[in-house]
């Protein structure tokens, strides 16, 4: 005798994939974003950080020569021995950065004596834009934002 057996196979119906691919998109596109702009939030936080670095350098430069470097003389006073106006006094010889960083998208950081912005001096990056001004990630970066 054989005994007939009747086959209990189950799947996913068309209906439940066509759900399930909804509920996948439906959460896709809303988290997609949040972590397609991380990147661009990062390098403005990285870029801060440097910016407190670069600040922290030019304060103990300021300490031993007791002044800030001019425009002209720039961030590269705090890697080697400035020339120029103001005459330098007390200038450590090993310097105050071992090289200048750029800023995360591979631009010098900008810095100008007596800015506008801050008491003493601006410094500040222009930003994913690479141009002055712009808003959002493009925007400036700088002391003053910090």
């Amino acid at each position: 005798m054989q005994s007939s057996q009747k086959s209990t196979q189950r799947g996913f119906t068309l209906i439940e994939i066509m759900v399930v691919v909804v509920i996948i998109g439906v959460l896709g596109a809303i988290v997609v974003p949040q972590f397609m702009s991380r990147p661009d939030q990062a390098k403005v936080t990285a870029a801060q950080t440097d910016i407190q670095a670069i600040s922290t350098a030019l304060e103990m430069y300021r300490l031993d020569t007791f002044n800030y470097p001019s425009t002209q003389q720039g961030l590269e006073a705090l890697v080697k021995r400035p020339t120029g106006t103001p005459v330098v006094r007390n200038w450590n010889p090993q310097g105050y950065l071992k090289s200048l960083p750029v800023d995360p998208w591979g631009t010098p950081y900008q810095y100008l004596n007596s800015g506008s912005h801050s008491a003493g001096y601006e410094l500040f990056s222009f930003g994913s834009d690479g141009v002055q001004g712009g808003e959002g990630y493009g925007a400036d970066i700088g002391n003053w934002s910090n």
